[in-house]
């Protein structure tokens, strides 16, 4: 993969931020306009920059949705209990996305973003483990 130039670097950026609305979210139509302008005014490094944008649109995104990873059941009550307590920390609308880990032996771990919050039965072990 080629490296993008500092000046593609930048186009990059603002483009991410005109591909949000006013919350900060991330509009599919916004973007839909985009990458018809890319496709219309294709850059030096088409490639390299439509991968550098996905990534960005990608952690924009991740923002918005906590990933809750759990062992057993989870409810749909714990899980709006969830989006709601992330909500009111992060100031901003949050959706709570279940996905099963049986690894994890029981217990809960979310990921918003690059934030993770960890209250299980395998990480204790994998602490008590680094511990010894």
């Amino acid at each position: 993969m080629a490296t993008l130039t500092k000046s593609d670097q930048q186009l990059v950026k603002q483009l991410t931020a005109l591909s949000l609305d006013a919350d900060g979210a991330v509009d599919g139509e916004k973007v839909a306009g985009v990458l018809a302008y890319l496709e219309k005014h294709p850059p030096a490094s088409p490639m390299g920059m439509l991968k550098a944008y996905h990534r960005r649109i990608s952690i924009e995104l991740a923002k918005f949705n906590a990933v809750v990873e759990h062992a057993g059941s989870i409810s749909d009550t714990i899980l709006g209990s969830i989006a709601g307590a992330l909500s009111q920390k992060y100031h901003r609308p949050i959706a709570a996305i279940a996905r099963q880990n049986d690894s994890l032996i029981a217990g809960l771990r979310v990921r918003i973003a690059d934030d993770v919050y960890e209250s299980t039965v395998a990480g204790q072990l994998d602490s008590l483990a680094n511990s010894l």
